[in-house]
């Protein structure tokens, strides 16, 4: 099934690849110098730099990754990101995100 590639927030757009009620794999594709707006949610999630580079903040503590890293985000922790270098973040989340579909 292919899902429709939907805006969120300025230079940032989403895109589910794959879901079930346990487990949810979404692109994330971001311009140069777009964020990913702090937010939190009781998902689980994991989120792997397929390309770009990114800084991430999770709680207190802030990561810079690029191609090929990946963190965990646990359920309830405050978290987002600002893109240094355009790029695609693939995040799984567990359970699924229903408001997303």
């Amino acid at each position: 099934m292919t899902y429709p590639v939907v805006p969120t927030d300025p230079g940032v757009t989403r895109q589910v690849l794959a879901e079930n009620p346990d487990l949810m794999v979404v692109a994330f594709r971001f311009e140069e110098g777009a964020e990913g707006k702090l937010h939190d949610h009781p998902h689980v999630q994991s989120t792997y730099v397929e390309s770009g580079r990114f800084t991430f903040i999770v709680g207190d503590v802030e990561h810079d990754l690029g191609p090929g890293d990946s963190v965990v985000i646990p359920s309830g922790a405050c978290h987002g990101c600002r893109c240094r270098e355009a790029g695609t973040l693939i995040d799984t989340f567990t359970p699924r995100r229903d408001d997303f579909l």
